[in-house]
Formats: structure tokens, sequence, C-alpha cells
């Protein structure tokens, strides 16, 4: 009898709890379509793509320049003197350090491309992110689930889109 109450109250939990589940609101949307439709969000990554190739392109012309440097100093090798081997080995080894110090600075984390993008690109982010939100408020939805990343859903009712509502809240036809 005992086990004939655990099993009638566990399922009378199980019962309420998907009662409860069912209660849930579930909306999506494609923030990347949203993004690609605001033409600030697409100057600002085209600028930040700029700089980016930029400093690329100079990283790569100091690795060239180092590379120069030592097959220099490689084929010079056995007609210098000890001092001047040592010389010419510092001067390449400070040569990498500058390239991975200027990597780091422009690169790293925390370093000029992140605060770039955290000063052109996260406004606008934000101002996304806000108005999902308050869609998300007003139309009473519990989750709102982002299609354009990595989830992975097989179906989505096209009803609870909220693509164009996100769009249509923040003034973009």
């Amino acid at each position: 009898m005992n086990m004939l109450k655990k099993s009638i109250i566990f399922v009378f939990v199980l019962m309420i709890y998907g009662n409860l589940s069912f209660a849930q609101r579930w909306g999506y949307v494609d923030t990347k379509a949203i993004l690609e439709k605001i033409p600030e969000y697409k100057a600002a990554e085209q600028e930040v793509d700029q700089i980016s190739q930029k400093w690329q392109k100079e990283l790569e012309q100091m690795y060239a320049n180092i590379e120069k440097m030592y097959q220099k100093y490689e084929a010079e090798k056995v007609l210098l003197t000890a001092d001047v081997q040592r010389k010419r080995e510092d001067e390449i080894i400070n040569e990498e350090k500058k390239a991975k110090e200027f990597q780091k600075k422009k690169f790293g984390y925390e370093g000029e491309l992140f605060k770039l993008r955290e000063e052109k690109v996260k406004p606008i982010q934000d101002r996304l992110f806000k108005a999902i939100e308050d869609l998300s408020k007003e139309k009473r939805i519990d989750f709102m689930l982002d299609k354009s990343g990595a989830v992975t859903v097989l179906y989505f009712n096209p009803e609870y889109d909220m693509t164009q509502a996100v769009l249509k809240k923040m003034g973009i036809n």
C-alpha cells in the first residue's frame, strides 16, 4: 500500500509539473538576419573589419621582415664573429618580441580590436537585445531562442518567429 501511495503521488506531481511546463511560451528570432538589416551595424562591422585587416597586414609585414633578417643572418653566420652573431640574434629576438607585443596589443583579449568592437558594435547589439526583451515581455513569451547561432532545432512553427516583430520594434523595415 505504501508503494502504491508513492506511485500515485509521483504521477500526480508529474501531471502538475507537465501542465506547468506547457504553460510556458516560446519564441525565436534570427539575430543575424536582424543585424544584417541595420545599416549602422553593417557600417560598424565593415569599419572594424577594415581596421583588423590593416593591422593583420602590418603584423604579416613584421614577420616577413623577421624572416628576412633570419635568412640573412643564417647566410652570413659563418663569416661573423661571436659578438656580431649574438648581436644579430638579439636583434631578431627583439623584433619577434615587438611583433608579439603588437599582436597582443591589437588582437589580444582586451586589445584594441576588442575595444573597437565594443565601441562600434556592442551598442547596436544592446539595442537589439533590449528590443527582444521588451517584445518578449509584451507578448508574454517565457523563452526566446536565437536560431542564427549554434542552436540546432529541427522544426520551428512560423507562428513563433519573432524576427519581423523585433525589426518592427526597432523601427526597421
